[in-house]
């Protein structure tokens, strides 16, 4: 008998068991929808009991919640993982190429963390600051570049927010098809640039 998912995992222990099954949960809900979220049909694809998915998520809404958190722990890693760079804007820069790529290598856990993908689902308040983390960072490289003088007019968290406004609107549409992905990258790209240049300085517009 061929080992399932979960046996694989089992193997491993129990982090990769709680891993495996998020990633059994978002395959489904990538390829069937939120209908195909039961406890009963995760665990048969995953080849485990339902018992191990209640003792690990306590049901349904605790694994609904584990995926979103799952999701901005993965979106996390992937920010971390952005190169310092002593320019804060050549760093800031390759940020914002990386939640794209994210967006596009995740496109459940996307989903699930900005696109409502489980409906009626609201996690948690120490769920939302455990996410909120992820915009700490991108907080923080755009403050150096406001105390670096690349940017001005604006507050770092102003400049975030519109900068994450603009990227979440461009990644949302690409997923949704509206664009392959060469020409999605383009217009990701100009976008971000667009949104940048009233903050950068005389200097930096013109190089």
């Amino acid at each position: 008998m061929s080992s399932t998912t979960y046996r694989q995992a089992q193997q491993e222990g129990q982090v990769v068991v709680r891993a495996a099954i998020l990633d059994t949960a978002t395959h489904l809900l990538i390829n069937e929808g939120p209908a195909a979220l039961t406890v009963r049909r995760i665990s048969g694809e995953a080849g485990c009991s339902t018992k191990v998915i209640y003792t690990l998520f306590g049901g349904k809404e605790g694994l609904t919640e584990a995926l979103w958190l799952e999701g901005f722990a993965r979106f996390e890693q992937r920010l971390l993982a952005v190169p310092f760079d002593p320019d804060a804007l050549t760093e800031l820069r390759a940020g914002i190429e990386t939640y794209r790529d994210y967006a596009l290598e995740q496109p459940a856990y996307y989903r699930v963390m900005f696109q409502g993908a489980v409906p009626g689902f609201t996690p948690s308040r120490p769920a939302q600051e455990v996410a909120r983390r992820t915009f700490s960072l991108l907080v923080a490289v755009v403050s150096r570049c406001l105390e670096e003088g690349r940017l001005r007019g604006a507050t770092d968290v102003e400049i975030a927010d519109v900068l994450w406004m603009a990227m979440h609107g461009a990644v949302s549409l690409e997923l949704s098809g509206y664009f392959d992905r060469a020409e999605a990258e383009r217009r990701y790209r100009l976008l971000c640039s667009s949104v940048l240049k009233p903050f950068l300085t005389p200097d930096e517009r013109t190089t």
